[in-house]
């Protein structure tokens, strides 16, 4: 956000800020309708995923002055499953993810895909060439977009995909462009650097971590996390080359591992 501030989502019920000048951590919104995913538009308002479990199933704009609407909660007349993660492109159309990986309300749409909210609120399908959507980014050039297809079913897929965007704004031409294989945890939140890699959190145990693809594909690195890692996003001013990441921590003298913001400066 502005200042280089850094927006975070604390599950449990609300949305964050670490401000890096000062070091503090405060809350920005004490009842976030279960926020997951964030992100900044050109504008200044936070583009939120509202979560199920117990959270409004939406997504939401929060404007600078902090006040909240809507922005979308439904395709054709349905209730979304629980909106996960988000992009805005460079034409400030959102795209999101529409999983369902907890809570037991009722589901209206019977599949999990990927949504596009156009500037006038139209919500379109983008795809439901997918299992279980969650992070998702839109490529630099905004060519492709790049969604984790994260089933936490061991035998589902663990796929980092690519697809092409259509004129329509939808989404084809899928490729799979790297495959963690069966038994393992896929990627959750992702993010890009300057030159399109792809950072992406994934793993647990001695494989948590941030696994670094190339545009293509390529596993280019991997900077282990003390715990699983959920989400990671680069910061700003100077900030630029530190990588923010949210993560559990290594086990305490109680054996508890507490959920934590982490911060790495790379090169």
């Amino acid at each position: 956000g502005p200042d280089s501030v850094i927006y975070f989502s604390d599950i449990g019920n609300r949305t964050m800020r670490f401000d890096p000048a000062t070091g503090k951590t405060t809350v920005h919104r004490a009842a976030s309708g279960k926020s997951n995913g964030l992100m900044m538009d050109r504008k200044g308002n936070l583009i939120a995923c509202e979560g199920a479990n117990g959270g409004n199933r939406r997504i939401s704009l929060t404007s600078p002055t902090g006040k909240t609407r809507v922005l979308a909660d439904r395709w054709n007349k349905k209730k979304f499953n629980s909106p996960n993660d988000l992009a805005i492109d460079f034409k400030g159309r959102v795209y999101f993810t529409d999983p369902r990986y907890a809570g037991d309300e009722l589901r209206e749409i019977n599949f999990e895909g990927v949504f596009l909210v156009e500037h006038d609120g139209t919500v379109k399908l983008a795809t439901k060439d997918v299992e279980k959507p969650n992070g998702i980014l839109v490529s630099l050039n905004g060519i492709h977009v790049y969604v984790a297809d994260n089933n936490n079913d061991p035998k589902g897929n663990h796929h980092l995909v690519r697809f092409k965007v259509q004129k329509d704004g939808t989404l084809g031409d899928k490729k799979v462009l790297f495959d963690f294989g069966p038994d393992r945890r896929g990627i959750d939140g992702m993010t890009l650097d300057v030159e399109g890699n792809i950072y992406a959190t994934a793993g647990r145990g001695e494989r948590a971590g941030i696994y670094i693809f190339s545009s293509s594909g390529k596993n280019l690195a991997l900077i282990r996390t003390p715990g699983s890692p959920t989400n990671c996003v680069f910061g700003g001013g100077k900030e630029k080359s530190a990588l923010y990441i949210t993560a559990q921590s290594a086990p305490t003298a109680d054996g508890t591992k507490p959920w934590g913001l982490f911060r790495i400066r790379l090169k």
